[in-house]
């Protein structure tokens, strides 16, 4: 019994060891596991707070301002007179460009010189002129070099041939040897052949005058018209302007508005219509009013057709009869044209007797020689010339400073 006992203390004591060494071992076990496990991963950083944006400190109150001391009393104006009312403005005449002077003014713009207009004909003959006066001595290299500026200058190989013997007979009789002095002497006998002839404008006393300007289309007849107008009627002269080219409504227009700038009396027909009646009313119209002068337009035409200068006759024989005179028949060419000009002077000279010339556009060519052709050829004297497109710039033609325009 007593064995039994002491067996089962043993038994009992051996388990219970081992129990707490498997439990001690178990609890350990654990431990270890629970230190080698993996570490969590971190999660993501909280993003810093972002700083609220410093205030602007407070704007310190402006310190009162200084006393501003009271200004003096101003003292009050006399009272100024009472105005009469201006009285009510008369009606505007026709817009006038500023490079024209109005018609009664004192004052005139100054005529343009005719070396500030006539640049490009004085550059073509400068080149010649230059090689002519480098030379030492007058050869006949010297003569073809003033021949051939003649006349690419449009003076005509007739007119040149014939200032040149005249010239050649000069140097040999006065024994010119400097070509400087060749130079003069072919200006002076320039001057001398343009000056030829009767360059004014007539007006004859008792009745009305006639002026007619005659020419082929796009010379500018219209235009010289209504600019002698200007001229005329600053001398203080009564117009009358005629509307003779009734074929062509924009010349009518045109020269209305010449007439109404120049205070002008206008007298035109009916489109199409008869030009030597129109002309006939606007010398029966000046004789009514006593005006002196009545500038007659005409259609333009061909010198090359026979019924058109016929026509052109008939309006010259009515511009004759009374109360009128005719006292001028003035032939308007364009410089430009050259020498077809000079086929136009002479035609026209022998339909309806031309009494001179106006050349126009002459600053807008090299070719003003046709002048010295007209004159030399013709004898027909160029009385205006045109040298811009203002009112102004139709002059008197000065054969003097015409040629020394060209030459320097």
């Amino acid at each position: 019994m007593h064995l039994l006992e002491l067996v089962v203390i043993v038994v009992a004591a051996v388990v219970a060891v081992s129990g707490a060494v498997v439990g001690a071992v178990v609890a350990r076990r654990h431990r270890t596991l629970e230190l080698e496990a993996p570490p969590e991963a971190p999660s993501a950083p909280t993003p810093p707070p972002v700083p609220e944006p410093p205030q602007a400190p407070p704007v310190p109150e402006p310190p009162s301002a200084l006393p501003v001391p009271e200004a003096p009393p101003i003292p009050e104006a006399p009272p100024r007179p009472e105005v009469p009312p201006a009285p009510p403005a008369p009606l505007e005449a026709p817009p006038v460009p500023a490079q024209e002077a109005l018609v009664g003014e004192a004052a005139v713009l100054e005529r343009p010189r005719f070396r500030d207009r006539l640049g490009r004909a004085r550059g073509l003959l400068a080149g010649y002129v230059g090689s002519v006066l480098s030379r030492d001595t007058i050869d006949e290299e010297t003569w073809d070099e003033l021949e051939e500026a003649l006349i690419r200058a449009d003076v005509g190989v007739a007119t040149t041939t014939r200032l040149l013997e005249g010239l050649r007979a000069q140097v040999r009789q006065e024994g010119i040897r400097r070509p400087d002095a060749l130079v003069e002497a072919l200006k002076a006998g320039l001057k001398k052949a343009l000056a030829q002839g009767d360059r004014s404008l007539h007006l004859e006393p008792g009745g009305p005058n006639v002026w007619l300007f005659v020419g082929v289309n796009g010379v500018g007849k219209t235009t010289t018209v209504g600019k002698v107008g200007m001229r005329e009627a600053r001398a203080g002269r009564h117009v009358v302007m005629a509307a003779g080219d009734t074929f062509r409504a924009a010349a009518v227009e045109q020269l209305g508005l010449w007439a109404a700038r120049v205070e002008a009396d206008l007298v035109r027909g009916a489109e199409g219509g008869d030009p030597g009646s129109v002309v006939f009313d606007a010398v029966v119209r000046a004789a009514s009013r006593q005006a002196d002068l009545v500038l007659a337009d005409t259609a333009g035409r061909l010198h090359t057709k026979t019924n058109l200068m016929e026509e052109l006759r008939k309006v010259r024989r009515i511009a004759e009869r009374p109360p009128g005179q005719l006292s001028e028949v003035l032939l308007v060419i364009d410089a430009t044209t050259g020498q077809n000009g000079l086929i136009q002077a002479r035609q026209f000279t022998d339909a309806v007797g031309c009494t001179g010339v106006v050349l126009t556009k002459l600053d807008g060519t090299a070719k003003g020689g046709i002048a010295l052709a007209i004159q030399v050829e013709l004898g027909l004297p160029i009385k205006l010339v045109g040298l811009g497109e203002g009112a102004e710039d139709l002059v008197d033609f000065d054969p003097d400073e015409f040629v020394d325009a060209i030459f320097t």
